[in-house]
């Protein structure tokens, strides 16, 4: 552990804990609640989260035609657009395609079929089928009516969805974050820990519990929440304990910190395929409490300086 100098004006003091490429004091959303979602009738419930189908051919969007983007009727994310909307004479709407990143598949409860949830926020849209050639696509999404919400074509449509991850010191998690395809801005701060304002220095005093971390704000039609936390466990190492490389500190421990129940559910796929492959993974998984932004210096740091991480690289791991 080093002791660092640190020169402010004519002012010395000593600050442990910290590694001293992180102080330069001459460079010099709070709010990450969990996700808020719409409120829903006892039949969407029972279809959302429970997991229900509605009858056929009573869905209000099974024979609808209008031009526009069908929502999650849950948390409002861009699931399906019209162009793909396809006839199928099923009894529920019937799609060919999704929009990048918004649907997950997940093996259904039956052994047969294979579910499709909302990749934001994982509440039950239906089922997929392949083989059956209703389309060139050869794909059907059945998806029950209750599950959407419809907006009109030329109507603005909220394209936000926030992660938030530790792993290390946060300039070099947010070096490769900022630059990936689908991501709208990033953020440096601290989350996990005790107190409120937390300051650097209380940070690096491995007293408060906070840990350096990145909101990071990315558009869930040219990304999802899933390439985001892959590229998370392929910036840092995952295998090591409240350390990264040369900084060591509870503050630079490996953790996600989850906004919604789909959020979690994904991570903790992604770290179940990492065990798979060998890899001794300590992140760890953890409801989101309140993101207190970091000092104006530490934001976009490396963007700044021109300079590369000292602790984090790239490796391909899935």
């Amino acid at each position: 552990m080093k002791t660092l100098l640190i020169l402010i004006g004519i002012t010395i003091f000593s600050l442990p804990g910290c590694t001293q490429q992180k102080l330069n004091t001459t460079d010099m959303k709070n709010n990450a609640s969990d996700m808020k979602f719409n409120a829903l009738t006892p039949e969407e419930e029972a279809v959302i989260l429970n997991k229900a189908t509605e009858r056929p051919f009573t869905g209000k969007y099974n024979s609808f035609t209008e031009k526009g983007t069908y929502t999650c009727k849950r948390c409002n994310a861009p699931l399906y657009k019209s162009d793909d909307k396809f006839k199928s004479d099923c009894g529920w709407p019937s799609f060919d395609d999704e929009i990048a990143g918004a649907v997950k598949r997940v093996p259904d409860a039956d052994g047969r079929r294979v579910e499709i949830v909302c990749n934001s926020c994982g509440g039950h849209l239906g089922h997929v089928f392949e083989g059956e050639r209703f389309t060139s696509k050869n794909t059907r999404h059945c998806v029950n009516s209750v599950s959407l919400n419809f907006i009109p074509a030329g109507t603005q449509i909220a394209q936000t969805d926030t992660a938030i991850f530790a792993g290390g010191c946060f300039w070099g998690v947010e070096y490769y974050m900022q630059e990936a395809p689908g991501v709208i801005s990033t953020k440096v701060g601290y989350i996990g820990g005790r107190g409120t304002n937390p300051t650097y220095q209380e940070v690096c005093s491995h007293t408060t519990g906070f840990a350096e971390a990145v909101e990071v704000v990315f558009d869930p039609q040219k990304t999802s929440y899933e390439a985001v936390a892959k590229l998370f466990f392929e910036i840092h190492d995952p295998t090591q304990l409240d350390r990264q490389g040369p900084d060591v500190g509870d503050q630079y421990r490996s953790a996600v910190f989850y906004k919604n129940e789909g959020q979690k559910a994904i991570v903790e796929n992604l770290v179940e395929i990492l065990k798979s492959k060998g890899l001794k993974v300590v992140t760890e998984i953890v409801p989101a409490a309140k993101f207190w932004n970091a000092e104006e210096y530490h934001q976009q740091y490396y963007a700044h300086k021109n300079g590369t991480p000292y602790c984090h690289k790239y490796v391909k791991r899935f």
